[in-house]
Formats: C-alpha cells, sequence, structure tokens
C-alpha cells in the first residue's frame, strides 16, 4: 500500500520504516528541512537500535523516501498517518495545535479517498475535532475516513516493539477503514483490536498511565522496604511471579522519565478533570515519581554529610538506556539539585551527551564512563546502561577519593560492590 507519515520523531520515523520494511511504500514527511536534509544524506536525526539498518536497507529498495511537501506526500497515498508532536501545556492538556494544522493541509491536499489516521497521542474525542477539522477546509468535498491507531513503542526498543507487537489497535467508524488497516497490517502476526474510535484513543493513555502506576507502586513500595530492612528486588521478584502481576516495570529506582509517560500522564489527569473525574489516584502516580528523585539527592547527601564542594561522577544522562532522548530524564532535575548544592558533577552517557550539553549547565562532561571517578567523592547510578554494569569498578575505585556507590537503578549486587571496598547505597534495599 502507498502510505504517508507526517511527523519523523520517533514515533513516526520508526513506524515509516517498518511498515517500508515489511513492504509498503511509504513517503515520510516534516516541516524541518534540517531534519530531512539529515535523512536523504543517510543520516540519523535520533539514536535508536536497528532502525539506521533499516532505515538503509528500505531506501535502498525505494519504499521509504523523506519530504517536506506534505501534498505530495498525501496525493501519493491512500493512508495518511498523523505522527506529530503533542506537546504539553502549561494547564497539562497536551497542545494539538500540530494536529490540526496537518488536518488542514490534508483536507487542501486530498484528490482522491484518504483513510486519515491518528497515530499521535492524542486526548479521547479528538477524532472528532480531526474529522471536522478535515470537513472544514475540505473544499473539494473529497470523501475520507478518519481511524485511530495508537502505538505503544518503547524507546531503545522500539524497532522489536513495532515489528513484534503485543497487540494493533484500530479505532474506526466504517468497514472501509477497517479494511484499510487491516491490510496495512496483514505481515503483522499480532492480535488486531477493533475498537470504536474513543476506545482506541483511550487505550494508549490507559495503558501508559498503568504502567506509570506500577513504576510509582515499586518506588513507593522501595520506602517501605528501606525503613523495614527488607530487599525491594527480592519482594517484587516475589510479586511478579503472581501471573495476574507480572513482573514488569516493577524495578524501583529514581523515577521514570522521558516524553511519553510524563505528557500522557499529565494529560489522562486533564483530560478525566474535563469529563467530570478527578483521578487523584494518577496525581500520587505523578507525585511519587517526582519524590524519588529528591530522595535520591536526599540520600546522597545523607551519606556525604553535606555536598559543599563533593566531586560527584553521575553514569548516566538519558532517561534510560538504548536512547539518547533526554526529555524529562531524571537526570536533569537530579544534577541540577546537586549542583545547587554545591556538588561539583562529572558526567557520560553512552549516547546522550550532544542532548545533554544543550540542557545541563555548570557540569564537566567526560569521554568515557571512568573518568567520572577522578576524585570523586561518590559514584551515582543514574541509567542502567548495560555497559556500566562491565565496568572495572577495583579500577575507578583507586581513582576515587572516596568509594561511595549511590545505585540509583539497583544496577549492581550489594555484596559483590562492598567485596571491592565500597559503601554501597541502593534504592529499597
Amino acid at each position: 500500500m502507498k502510505l504517508a507519515m507526517i511527523g519523523t520523531g520517533y514515533v513516526g520515523l520508526t513506524t515509516g520504516a517498518c511498515l517500508a520494511k515489511v513492504g509498503h511504500d511509504v513517503i515520510c514527511v516534516d516541516n524541518d528541512q534540517a531534519k530531512i536534509d539529515v535523512l536523504n544524506k543517510g543520516g540519523m536525526p535520533i539514536y535508536e537500535p536497528g532502525l539506521r539498518e533499516i532505515i538503509d536497507e528500505v531506501t535502498r529498495a525505494g519504499r521509504l523516501s523523506f519530504t517536506t511537501d506534505i501534498k505530495h506526500a498525501v496525493q501519493q497515498s491512500v493512508v495518511c498517518f498523523i505522527a506529530v508532536g503533542t506537546p504539553t501545556l502549561e494547564t497539562g492538556e497536551p497542545d494539538l495545535a500540530y494536529v490540526e494544522n496537518v488536518c488542514r493541509d490534508i483536507a487542501a491536499s486530498m484528490g482522491a479517498y484518504h483513510l486519515v489516521v491518528e497515530k499521535s497521542t492524542v486526548p479521547v474525542k479528538t477524532h472528532k475535532w480531526v474529522r471536522t477539522t478535515i470537513e472544514r477546509y475540505n473544499k473539494n468535498k473529497t470523501p475520507f475516513d478518519v481511524a485511530s491507531n495508537p502505538e505503544f513503542l518503547r524507546e531503545g526498543s522500539a524497532v522489536e516493539d513495532f515489528l513484534k507487537p503485543d497487540r494493533i489497535v484500530v479505532g474506526c467508524e466504517t468497514d472501509r477503514a477497517r479494511d484499510l488497516m487491516t491490510e496495512v497490517y496483514k505481515p503483522f502476526n499480532a492480535p488486531l483490536v477493533i475498537t470504536d474510535l474513543a476506545s482506541a484513543e483511550l487505550i494508549k493513555h490507559a495503558s501508559n498511565a498503568f504502567l506509570a502506576m506500577k513504576i510509582s507502586f515499586a518506588n513507593a513500595l522501595a520506602v517501605v522496604c528501606e525503613a523495614s530492612d527488607a530487599d525491594v528486588k527480592m519482594v517484587t521478584k516475589g510479586m511478579g511471579l503472581d501471573a495476574r502481576i507480572g513482573p514488569a516495570f516493577l524495578s524501583a529506582g529514581i523515577g521514570y522519565g522521558g516524553f511519553c509517560f510524563p505528557k500522557d500522564l499529565r494529560a489522562f489527569i486533564r483530560i478525566a478533570e474535563e469529563l467530570g473525574y478527578d483521578f487523584g489516584l494518577l496525581k500520587e502516580v505523578e507525585r511519587i515519581n517526582e519524590d524519588m528523585k529528591h530522595r535520591f539527592v536526599r540520600k546522597i547527601q545523607g551519606v556525604l554529610w553535606n555536598l559543599q564542594g563533593k566531586n560527584i561522577g553521575v553514569l548516566g544522562l538519558a532517561f534510560k538506556p538504548n536512547t539518547d532522548d533526554m526529555r524529562f530524564a531524571p537526570s536533569i532535575d537530579i544534577i541540577n539539585e546537586l549542583v545547587r548544592r554545591g556538588a561539583k558533577v562529572r558526567a557520560y552517557d553512552p549516547q546522550a551527551m550532544e542532548r545533554a550539553r544543550a540542557i545541563i549547565q555548570g557540569i564537566e562532561f567526560c569521554a568515557r564512563a571512568e573518568d567520572v571517578a577522578e576524585e570523586a567523592d561518590l559514584l551515582a547510578i543514574v541509567t542502567e546502561w548495560p555497559e556500566f554494569a562491565r565496568l572495572d569498578l577495583a579500577a575507578m575505585k583507586g581513582r576515587m577519593r572516596v568509594p561511595i556507590i549511590c545505585d540509583g537503578r539497583n544496577l549492581f549486587e550489594r555484596s559483590e560492590v562492598e567485596k571491592l571496598g565500597f559503601t554501597y547505597l541502593g534504592v529499597g534495599r
């Protein structure tokens, strides 16, 4: 099928490339000329494992192209996906201006029937505004349908998540829309959940809110474990073996970050308020998440007595491993607070250094992970990159002033680290 993907962020670029990989002809559109130039020259605007290889493969095969010309993309396609950003406004609700602008462009560009698909995460009932906007600016009265197809991609494993999905959710109103979306996803071996449009829109927000709730539950549990001399890793292991609960998203730490969970949770709270419901449970999820970052700083200060003039080495800046995404990364608030309290911070991340430099001021960025240990009074593990687990801690200990590790992701085992002569502090342990 001929598809247009409007928006080349994490979702749009991954979705477009993977749909091309399974055989569709895809035109990816973005109004950022610099980003399109990078893609057309074989570069990558983001780091996502496996994505570059797929893009190289399908562009050589002629099934994927990049342009800023939305009219061309729409006229060359039958199904048009909207995958633009929906940033959070100060009120907590998502800014849908980009979605509206794209709808107007699609309406002005259609020459024949089109299926317009919401791929961006949007509030329930957005499909009504998508339809209304296209109808208003559809001067030629070209027939069209609207569908909702929420994404469930995790940064760092987005390619595998797309190619091997747990489920594919499609909200639609007509048989024609249903048949087209069924054809789009025919190459995938996954349950296809067909719903009404409102239910599809809610499935995305409800899923992310529930996963955020599991993380915050594990983090609140970690506080109880520390106060009772229990080990949160053992407690959550015992919980996770219950098939009704499962182990995923029960890892205690310094809180979730990234663009999706914070934004979607805040938006869902706001959506519920507009619908007349005070979703207090999700407000507490958000509060717990913020509190974990402050607890981590207090834990560091507690073991160092005070932070003025102390050298702290930070391992990890991205909000999670296998991505360079710094949006809502816990490292930002943690490092800023450490600096505010007088600490001198040296930091390293395998992929996020360039983005971090534009966000975090007043610290030293190191070329290697080992260098953050130089004259350090404490090592703080902020992102659980696998390569950090393979570091020569004994050698790093030799470069430190004081051998203390504050492990915000429970990456290391206490007994192994203490054998090397470190003082070890985890989360909930």
